[in-house]
């Protein structure tokens, strides 16, 4: 087919990052939630380029130069933001006939949850400055957020039934429909549906990054309760079983691999948070994984690092980010190569 949807895993030529402010729902926490995209910051740009968005950039500068980012790496983009969710109003990236082509999705906040006015606008707003050079944009008629796919880059496509499916994205389309779109618009071949699995906690109707991500060698990573009094302790390990009857187009079985289940987080009024292992980014040469001063951390990247094993893992304290329930993946979205003017 002409049309590829990469996988995160290949080479980038710079990751997107939302920077936080004053005027989202990160302002009680600002002080908590800025040093954790400092350090995000400061690792892609040891990697690759970077570009953040902002309504102002002059206050982001200051703190990235006296963090020690690679400020020759980072572009700051002053775009108006309502929220910091680059993975779910980004540009999703195809291969059409092996060149680049960036497809603007619809961007709804969650199946309406939340405003999304100026997120969604800000794949057009890049295009607009010429960030994109002459990569064509595509509007996609759509409601898709890029953490609700995971691609292997050769045609398979993991998601979830509760969100794609969902009434609140598409109500128009069906199972087959949403197939039928996706084998239309990013060449998909191949698709592996979840309909089990989920995070308290996360809006956004169940995610395929917060529970299981394709990795190379037809592996899975996932996450896996062990915990039998845990409320998620059924509807994860049926999870599982689904993966374990998942099948290459080749006929062969997944390799899995389980990330441990951290302890339960809480907000201050009580409500669970989404802690989660499996939002990861892999970016160039690394994976950057998110941990949360639990002492399940460390295993968890040993079990990232089996999956990429010729990668640096990169552990970053994420706490601030689950308190409005997203992790490390969520605020992210990479730009392939060939993307970027």
């Amino acid at each position: 087919m002409s049309l590829r949807l990469p996988a995160e895993w290949e080479e980038q030529d710079a990751v997107l990052l939302a920077w936080p402010h004053e005027h989202s729902d990160w302002a009680p926490v600002l002080d908590r939630v800025e040093p954790v995209f400092t350090e995000i910051a400061c690792h892609v740009s040891r990697h690759e380029r970077l570009v953040i968005v902002a309504p102002r950039a002059e206050p982001i500068h200051g703190r990235l130069a006296a963090a020690g980012a690679d400020l020759g790496r980072i572009q700051v983009v002053e775009l108006p933001t309502n929220d910091t969710w680059a993975r779910d109003f980004g540009p999703i990236t195809i291969e059409d006939q092996g060149r680049p082509c960036l497809l603007d999705f619809g961007f709804n906040g969650w199946g309406l949850k939340f405003a999304a006015n100026h997120d969604n606008q800000v794949t057009r707003g890049l295009a607009r400055l010429g960030l994109f050079a002459a990569v064509p944009l595509r509007t996609a008629g759509l409601i898709l957020e890029g953490g609700s796919i995971e691609s292997d880059g050769q045609g398979t496509l993991l998601t979830t039934s509760e969100c794609l499916l969902n009434p609140n994205r598409n109500p128009h389309l069906d199972r087959a429909g949403i197939e039928c779109e996706l084998s239309r618009l990013l060449g998909v071949r191949h698709f592996l549906w979840l309909d089990n699995g989920y995070l308290a906690g996360d809006d956004t109707d169940s995610h395929i990054d917060t529970l299981a991500r394709l990795a190379p060698g037809d592996t899975i990573l996932y996450v896996r309760c062990d915990d039998e009094k845990d409320e998620h302790f059924a509807a994860l390990n049926t999870m599982r079983g689904e993966l374990e009857s998942f099948r290459t187009p080749a006929g062969t079985p997944y390799r899995l691999l389980p990330l441990p289940w951290p302890r339960a987080h809480h907000d201050e009024d009580g409500q669970r948070l989404p802690a989660t292992y499996a939002n990861f980014l892999v970016i160039n040469g690394a994976v950057l994984v998110p941990t949360y001063g639990d002492p399940r951390d460390e295993e968890a990247l040993a079990v990232v690092g089996q999956a990429f094993p010729e990668r640096a893992i990169i552990g970053i304290d994420c706490s601030a980010l689950i308190l409005q329930h997203g992790s490390l993946h969520c605020v992210t979205m990479q730009l392939p190569k060939g993307v970027l003017a």
